[in-house]
């Protein structure tokens, strides 16, 4: 029976470590870091389709922040996508990108 239990436990573990990133998350990130330049996430998240939000976000966020750093316009956001806390973030930020995209129907509960 200790066996069933520890099994359980295990396999209960292992999901909860999987799912570390979510949406909710990424639109916590995205109201605190983004919505300054680019508004509600809605408009933003909806602006692509998920194909395209996955590929900006491959690499931690890698090209997403290529283009923030390359661009005059986003120097208020040099300093956060230069820091070790958006590599951190950008799986939960793609999370909530893909998950309102243009061609997913989806709309975000609160800007």
């Amino acid at each position: 029976m200790n066996k069933l239990y520890a099994t359980v436990a295990l396999t209960l573990l292992s999901g909860f470590m999987t799912l570390n990133a979510a949406a909710y998350k990424g639109q916590k990130i995205y109201m605190n870091s983004c919505k300054e330049c680019h508004g509600g996430g809605q408009t933003l998240a909806a602006s692509k389709k998920q194909r395209i939000w996955e590929k900006l976000m491959e690499n931690k966020g890698e090209k997403l922040a290529d283009i923030h750093l390359s661009s005059k316009k986003a120097q208020p956001s040099w300093e956060y996508f230069s820091d070790r806390s958006y590599s951190k973030d950008a799986k939960h930020l793609e999370d909530f990108l893909t998950e309102y995209a243009s061609d997913t129907g989806n709309v975000p509960a609160c800007n």
